[in-house]
């Protein structure tokens, strides 16, 4: 896998991709204007006396549209900032218990090893106990409240190096600000469905509300659409480039791709590891969807165009450059592992001073100039 090539297109389609997003807003404040301008002249059309557009008719339609797209993206995104913890312990995920679980331990070791590499704070490591499908998210606004949640079925079921691929994707999330962008992007996308909300309560009221009601919706629809399909759109290119970013830092195909592919073999039910029904886990929260390693529900096809994530199998062939078959998900043995930060226990010690052989190996192999994002 052409690593680097790799992360150079996703950035590059990440920011074309924003540059479209910001069109379409501007695009739907003119077609705001333009469908109450199409309203106003066929309401005049049928009235027996002429009536001029309104005094300041451009200025209110312009400003009522950006009040409504900048103002619901102000709400929504200050409702997202309770922080990556509150929203991992939302979701049933609790703190990382090293002393008690040789996988948890092993957790905690990686964790460290890989921040270190990357020359990056170490976020909270949490577990979601309760389930049984092999996914994880990271969360968090900035690297105060920075959070990597796995779940059982991850710690059950996945080698080593399938872990350290796995936290390495997740860590690239927090190094790139994927985390703080896509916050930032459903504020927008919620911006704009206000927009279309708006117009659907001018609609109800009758009358000549009706008209400029249904013209709104139409405009705002149009630009919700957009918006959602741009947001899933850098969504699916920054986990094409966190899987990029995994294989540099671990210089292991078989770390992220083998995580990958038992996944695909848990969706397809060949597995041990049977993964449990996405509604019954706290994996379906709404704020979760766009921060998971892969979606909870891969079998959505006709919704193709409005998925966070790339398709299983796509993804597993960026990586290995061909396509590969499911690898069936077994429980693993983990053996013990000393702690590698200070000896402390907790899940969120500060990996100071724990520079270790394993630690250092990894460092040897990623950029030195890496920065939290």
């Amino acid at each position: 896998m052409k690593f680097w090539d790799r992360q150079q297109d996703a950035r590059s389609e990440t920011r074309r991709l924003l540059l479209g997003f910001a069109i379409a807003v501007v695009v739907l404040v003119a077609s705001v204007h333009w469908a109450l301008a199409v309203a106003w002249s066929l309401m005049a059309a049928v009235l027996p006396v002429h009536l001029p557009f309104p005094a300041g008719f451009l200025t209110a339609n312009v400003g009522v549209s950006l009040l409504l797209v900048l103002g619901g993206w102000w709400v929504e995104t200050s409702n997202l900032r309770a922080g990556g913890v509150k929203l991992a312990k939302r979701v049933g995920a609790r703190e990382l218990r090293p002393s008690l679980s040789h996988a948890e331990q092993r957790l905690s070791n990686i964790v460290d090893e890989l921040c270190i590499a990357a020359h990056m704070p170490r976020p909270q490591v949490m577990v979601m106990p309760r389930i049984d499908a092999i996914n994880a998210f990271a969360a968090g606004w900035d690297e105060s409240d920075a959070v990597v949640a796995v779940t059982q079925g991850a710690l059950d079921y996945l080698t080593r190096e399938e872990m350290q691929g796995m936290v390495a994707h997740e860590l690239s999330h927090l190094h790139e600000g994927d985390t703080r962008l896509k916050m930032r992007l459903a504020g927008m996308v919620f911006g704009l469905e206000l927009v279309y909300n708006f117009g659907d309560t001018l609609r109800e009221r009758g009358g000549l509300a009706w008209w400029f009601g249904s013209a709104i919706m139409v405009a705002g629809f149009a630009g919700w659409l957009t918006g959602r399909l741009l947001k899933a759109a850098v969504s699916r290119q920054r986990e094409y480039l966190a899987d990029a970013r995994a294989v540099q830092w671990t210089r292991s195909r078989d770390g992220i791709g083998g995580v990958l592919r038992k996944v695909m073999a848990q969706r397809l039910g060949t597995s041990a590891g049977h993964a449990e029904a996405p509604a019954r886990t706290g994996l379906a929260h709404p704020a979760l969807q766009h921060m998971l390693l892969v979606d909870v529900d891969g079998s959505r096809r006709m919704e193709r165009w409005l998925d966070t994530h790339p398709a299983l199998a796509d993804r597993v062939q960026r990586v290995y450059g061909r396509p590969m078959q499911p690898l069936p998900a077994v429980p693993v043995t983990v053996a013990w592992e000393p702690a590698h930060h200070d000896g402390k226990a907790d899940g969120h010690a500060g990996s100071e001073g724990c520079a270790t052989p394993g630690a250092a190996t990894i460092a040897s192999q990623v950029d030195p100039f890496a920065r939290w994002g």
